[in-house]
C-alpha cells in the first residue's frame, strides 16, 4: 500500500533569492514614499535611515504575509512557493518615485486540488497576518526611542492588509471576493478603516 506524502515547509534556492530581492525592492519603494528625497523634500541621511527602518518593518510585514500564505497552502496539501514578479517590482519603484505605491512584488503560487473556500483561506490569511503584526507594533509607538519603529510597523502592515484586499488581479482580495462577498467586505472595510483611522490620528510623518 502506498501513501501520498504531504508537502512540507521548505524553501528552494530560487524562492529564497526571490524573497530577498522582493524584500529589498519593497524596502526602497516604501522609503521613497516616506522620505521623498528625489522630490527634494528630505536629506540623504534621512532617506538612508528610512531605508534601514523600512528594511526591518517592511521585511517583517512582507515575509510574514507570504509565509502565512505558504503555511496555510501546505496545510491544505498544496505544493507552494513564492515567486517574485520583477515587472511589478520595477513598477513599485517607478510609482514610488512619483508619489504613490503599487506594492505587488510577487505571490505564493500553489498547486494541487483545492476548493474555492480553501483558496480564499490561503489568500485572506496574508492580510490577517498583517493585522496581527500591526497590533504587535502598536505598543512601540509609546516607547521612547522606538516610536518610529512602531509608527512604521503599524502603518506599513495596515497598508499591506488593505492593499492586498483589493479584488483585482493577483491580489488576495480577488480570491476572497470570489468565495464570499460578506467575508471580503468585513476584511477589506476593516483594513481600510484601520489604515485611515491610524493616519488621521498619528499621521504619515516621522521626523
Amino acid at each position: 500500500m502506498s501513501y501520498q506524502t504531504k508537502p512540507e515547509l521548505s524553501f528552494s534556492d530560487k524562492e529564497l533569492i526571490d524573497l530577498a530581492i522582493a524584500w529589498i525592492v519593497l524596502s526602497v519603494a516604501f522609503a521613497l514614499i516616506l522620505s521623498p528625497i528625489p522630490q527634494g523634500t528630505d536629506t540623504t541621511g534621512t532617506f538612508v535611515m528610512m531605508i534601514a527602518l523600512s528594511f526591518v518593518t517592511v521585511g517583517v510585514g512582507f515575509i510574514c504575509h507570504e509565509l502565512a500564505h505558504k503555511v496555510v497552502a501546505i496545510r491544505y496539501g498544496q505544493v507552494a512557493e513564492f515567486r517574485a514578479d520583477y515587472q511589478m517590482l520595477f513598477l513599485a519603484i517607478m510609482s514610488a518615485l512619483i508619489g504613490f505605491l503599487f506594492a505587488a512584488p510577487g505571490a505564493v503560487y500553489h498547486a494541487g486540488r483545492i476548493t474555492e473556500r480553501e483558496n480564499a483561506m490561503i489568500a485572506v490569511v496574508g492580510p490577517l497576518t498583517n493585522h496581527g503584526l500591526a497590533l504587535l507594533f502598536f505598543p512601540l509607538l509609546f516607547v521612547p526611542g522606538l516610536s518610529i519603529v512602531g509608527h512604521m510597523g503599524v502603518l506599513i502592515n495596515l497598508f499591506l492588509a488593505a492593499f492586498n484586499m483589493i479584488p483585482f488581479g493577483p491580489l488576495d482580495g480577488k480570491s476572497v471576493w470570489n468565495w464570499s462577498k460578506p467575508v471580503f467586505a468585513a476584511v477589506f472595510l476593516s483594513s481600510a478603516a484601520l489604515l485611515a483611522g491610524f493616519i488621521m490620528v498619528f499621521g504619515l510623518g516621522f521626523w
